[in-house]
């Protein structure tokens, strides 16, 4: 065989197996319903999203949780074709936020962290009008907006003024009001901000069943660690316009360990009994915490018994001390290094 001929044979395999990986990486690519990548954006000298890269599945509810300018805003806002990225690419359903604008808003449904009802006027008007913005035909915009007030429990109180509505039922229509075009997906930015605990729980079941039931998928971005843990198949920490970690939650708490040792000191310093605890081989991180040390442990085999006598033979007294299983402000805490803000738990 000549060598032209053998060339030509070896150039035919790379075309076939380029070919074969362009169509299976598009075929992966269909399943996803976001796909990140790259994604920044600076105001001045702020980068308020920098280098942002992630991927969301069809019908997965994905959580970017982080503390107030974290970046969770901005990169919505991006996704939703609202601001530009400074570089980056993204794409929803397929469609790109740079060069298919039209597709994306198609495909999505948007619930912003600052209300944008008009409360002067009552439920169905509410959606009528957003209804007719989105030109719905009329037969076909009446018989939608009754579906989704039935799907935000508000059929009763859709001729009731928004303004009379209580801060729970503004955010169900907000979210009926999202769902009038039948996405495929809905970008969540802070839904339950100034909700009472109740309120915010109830949302967080009409949430799961839109995910769960209606198969849509959820972009939700939060400062509410128990509400990304509820809602959330993944997490997304973000922090300082940069994602730190992803995972599932359940996985982001193995990760730090099997448990968690909070203990405070009657006496001695601080410092000398963390540098104490440290080297103590079935300790994996060690982390002070509003008065307390807090000790990520490698083993669930741990007597707190042992600990407190172990610090009694180094001069330090524990007037608390306390086993429990990590939780995701532990996680965060771990990959963030400081607390969310008291406001902000």
């Amino acid at each position: 065989m000549t060598n032209r001929i053998l060339h030509s044979r070896i150039q035919e395999t790379d075309n076939l197996e380029s070919n074969r990986q362009r169509e299976a990486k598009f075929m992966s690519d269909k399943e996803k319903a976001i796909i990140v990548h790259g994604l920044t954006r600076i105001f001045g000298e702020l980068v308020a999203a920098d280098n942002i890269s992630f991927e969301v599945e069809e019908g997965e509810s994905f959580g970017l949780v982080g503390a107030n300018g974290a970046g969770k805003t901005t990169t919505l806002m991006m996704l939703a074709t609202m601001l530009n990225p400074t570089s980056g690419s993204a794409s929803i359903c397929g469609c790109s936020i740079l060069n298919n604008r039209d597709g994306v808003r198609n495909s999505i449904g948007i619930v912003f962290e600052k209300m944008s009802l008009d409360i002067q006027l009552t439920g169905r008007e509410n959606l009528d009008f957003h209804a007719r913005m989105y030109h719905l035909p009329k037969k076909f915009r009446q018989k939608r907006i009754d579906e989704v007030l039935e799907l935000a429990g508000l059929k009763d109180k859709a001729d009731t003024i928004v303004k009379d509505y209580s801060g729970g039922m503004q955010r169900r229509l907000e979210i009926a009001r999202s769902m009038l075009t039948r996405p495929r997906v809905l970008l969540l930015d802070e839904p339950t901000v100034g909700l009472d605990v109740q309120t915010r729980r109830f949302m967080w079941d009409h949430v799961k069943e839109l995910n769960r039931q209606q198969g849509v998928t959820v972009l939700l971005a939060t400062h509410y660690i128990e509400e990304a843990d509820y809602l959330c198949d993944r997490i997304g920490i973000i922090d300082k316009g940069q994602i730190i970690t992803i995972d599932t939650p359940q996985a982001l708490k193995d990760s730090i360990g099997k448990s968690v040792v909070s203990l405070k000191l009657h006496n001695g310093p601080q410092e000398d009994a963390a540098r104490l605890f440290e080297r103590l081989p079935w300790v994996n991180k060690l982390r002070k915490n509003d008065g307390f040390l807090e000790l990520s442990l490698g083993t669930e085999d741990v007597n707190l018994a042992d600990i407190a006598k172990l610090a009694q033979e180094n001069g330090f007294a524990i007037s608390s001390i306390r086993l429990r299983k990590p939780s995701l402000e532990d996680v965060y805490l771990h990959y963030v290094g400081k607390q969310f803000e008291k406001e902000d738990i």
